[in-house]
């Protein structure tokens, strides 16, 4: 299947309502144009584009639902822009904090031959650096880490917000996935996790709120608040 049926505008918004909708967030033209920093006109000419291109769909209530088409499209996009990310971190050493803009830059440009020497080049990986799967289904839904107790175990499962920014902010404070440790502090403004490795991680309680993790006890899983949809200067980062 060709993404590249559809406009490399369609497949932006495709790969944005992707996530929202994997994220658990309702997929409304307001949630796009807050994740995409677009104005509300903007997001709603798009809309209607995808919708007469057989893409997506509007439900009663006035919030979007993908078609069979617009679901197939947009995982691919979505897989293929994860896998991207993975190779350029496993075989091109690119830190991961750097590599989602980049991959941004190539997937609308690349060939089929090289996207297939990426899958190879990377074999049995199952997500991309920042712990998103790169095949749909098979997502732990885990808990935000803003959510547990102080003493639970947790391990970062990934980073929600993929916003280039952040990615900085989480590795500077010594975030990964597969972090292991435990949550030493929690209050209204910051969280830390005593790490196994004896170091404490502290990153904004706001920051929490994208940080997905398994946890022992477990929280009730949510969908990060819609507010931490926009933590940077730059558009959400899928």
């Amino acid at each position: 299947m060709a993404a590249e049926q559809a406009t490399v505008a369609e497949q932006e918004y495709l790969e944005t309502m992707f996530w929202i909708d994997e994220a658990g967030l309702p997929m409304t033209g307001a949630n796009i144009a807050r994740a995409m920093q677009l104005s509300a006109p903007t997001v709603h000419e798009m809309i209607g584009r995808l919708v007469k291109d057989g893409y997506v769909e509007r439900n009663k209530d006035k919030s979007l639902a993908f078609t069979e088409d617009g679901r197939e499209r947009a995982s691919y996009i979505v897989r293929r822009h994860r896998m991207i990310e993975r190779f350029l971190t496993d075989v091109l050493n690119i830190p991961w904090d750097e590599v989602h803009e980049e991959a941004e830059r190539i997937e609308h440009a690349m060939s089929p031959v090289l996207e297939e020497r990426m899958r190879e080049a990377i074999g049995d990986a199952t997500t991309c650096p920042h712990g998103h799967p790169i095949v749909e289904g098979i997502r732990e839904r885990g808990s935000l880490l803003a959510d547990c107790e102080i003493g639970a175990d947790v391990i970062v499962l990934r980073f929600e917000n993929e916003a280039e920014e952040l990615l900085h902010y989480l590795k500077d404070a010594g975030y990964n996935p597969g972090l292991h440790g435990k949550v030493s502090e929690s209050d209204d403004d910051h969280v830390t996790i005593h790490g196994d490795d004896g170091e404490d991680r502290v990153v904004s309680r706001s920051v929490a709120e994208t940080v997905s993790v398994r946890a022992d006890p477990a929280p009730a899983p949510r969908a990060a608040i819609p507010e931490q949809l926009v933590l940077s200067s730059d558009r959400y980062g899928r």
